[in-house]
């Protein structure tokens, strides 16, 4: 067998109606990872619920729910084969309630498209999608202004949005000048898999194309093992199985693991008895795989999302404390200490209290502005202590970095983002 291209998760963020799924889906049938029998399905189905155009978000869009709704809520996994990886695409949710899957799917993203739609330009969550992205490490952004069938394919119209989503990226610390805009139509196929013949003026890459440009992702199976788990499913004949991506380190079958902080917080004890990708059985799944394992000894029972399965000789640690460094990116007043948010970390969410605002910093060179400050404003970042409300498995970004980002949430906004610096772990 010949060897398998890298895996590349790529994650595909974007207002709600800038039209994400639509080029996921154009991608892949454009790219034959769709059958024509499976399009011309869908455009049946499209058009029976009135949504003529729909067809290739239907190709992600799998839960009849979403359908009727028009709105991509669970994040859905597809493969496409490019020349040089096995790209799994996360097509995450923009709709404003579904932002915290949208985190899940950042947080297991090695790069990411922001889709924004050519007639409306930035939007307010726009700024929101790129902290989110930034906060889950994904450094590889490429901006893919959508829909440009709506605006005649205008060379100066795509400028001026590009230069606006370049204000936006410089705000979030992203030099726009080293990032790819490319100019697309998701709906006619336009640079999607294909060159366009309607923009002379455009020479940059097709989605495709752009997919081999991003930086292959680093590797850290080198690290200790470790798989938040993302989803349970009773599977017949299997049992319980557990699905996320292996973020760190290697899965072998036969291998002791620990399940933490799993639902007493003691973590519980198994083995892994198989592991399956894309449905093959494989023998050990590596750092950057998405896979779906079943464990000797754990139970449908024992297991959420937000739990971590890991190495048991090298197992991740539970905190009761740990210092943070944190910017404020939308707090509706200012964040002072006591204030109990919940933290999105890997796949969990706890709600954790800031307990000490230990100094405010400069974000650029990470200097003392000031010791102690009272409160915190938007655009402030500082070196904080927090005290989990809950079992919560955390790592130092120094130690795992995978395990050490959080982004922290409070009726429905994102307000601020951060990692772990220290841990204090429970005894």
């Amino acid at each position: 067998m010949a060897k398998e291209k890298p895996n590349m998760n790529v994650v595909f963020v974007g207002h709600v109606d800038a039209g994400k799924s639509t080029i996921v889906g154009r991608t892949m049938f454009d790219s034959g990872a769709v059958s024509e029998q499976e399009m011309k399905k869908h455009k049946e189905e499209a058009q029976k619920h009135g949504k003529a155009g729909f067809e290739f978000a239907y190709v992600m869009d799998k839960v009849r729910e979403e359908r009727e709704r028009g709105v991509t809520i669970e994040l859905s996994y597809r493969k496409i084969m490019s020349q040089k990886y096995q790209i799994t695409i996360i097509d995450a949710p923009g709709h404003r309630d579904f932002v915290k899957n949208m985190i899940t799917g950042a947080s297991q993203a090695d790069a990411a498209f922001l889709v924004i739609a050519a007639p409306s330009g930035v939007q307010p969550q726009t700024k929101e999608h790129l902290w989110l992205l930034r906060t889950a490490g994904v450094k590889n952004i490429a901006v893919a202004i959508n829909k440009m069938d709506e605006i005649e394919y205008n060379e100066e119209k795509f400028n001026k949005v590009k230069e606006a989503v370049s204000a936006e990226l410089k705000g979030v610390g992203i030099d726009p000048e080293k990032t790819q805009f490319l100019a697309v139509s998701g709906l006619q196929g336009d640079n999607i898999a294909k060159k366009s013949d309607k923009m002379a003026w455009y020479k940059g890459p097709t989605i495709l194309e752009q997919l081999d440009n991003f930086p292959a992702p680093e590797s850290y199976t080198n690290l200790p093992m470790r798989m938040p788990v993302q989803d349970v499913y009773e599977i017949t004949g299997i049992g319980t199985v557990p699905v996320g991506k292996i973020t760190t380190g290697i899965m072998k079958i036969g291998q002791k693991v620990k399940v933490l902080p799993g639902r007493t917080g003691e973590g519980i004890d198994g083995e892994v008895k198989t592991i399956e990708a894309h449905h093959e059985q494989l023998q050990e799944g590596l750092a950057g795989d998405n896979v779906g394992i079943n464990v000797r000894g754990v139970g449908k029972k024992d297991i959420a999302r937000g739990d971590v399965i890991c190495e048991a000789a090298n197992p991740v640690p539970i905190v009761k404390e740990f210092i943070a460094t944190i910017t404020v990116i939308n707090h509706p007043t200012v964040l002072a200490k006591g204030y109990t948010p919940v933290f999105h970390i890997h796949t969990a969410q706890v709600p954790c209290q800031i307990t000490e605002l230990i100094a405010q910093i400069n974000p650029a060179t990470g200097e003392v502005i000031k010791e102690n400050p009272d409160f915190l404003k938007n655009g402030d970042a500082a070196k904080v202590k927090v005290k989990p409300q809950g079992n919560l498995a955390l790592e130092t970004q120094k130690d795992n970095p995978s395990m050490s980002k959080f982004s922290i949430r409070d009726a429905g906004i994102t307000v601020a983002a951060g990692m772990c610096n220290e841990i204090t772990e429970k005894k």
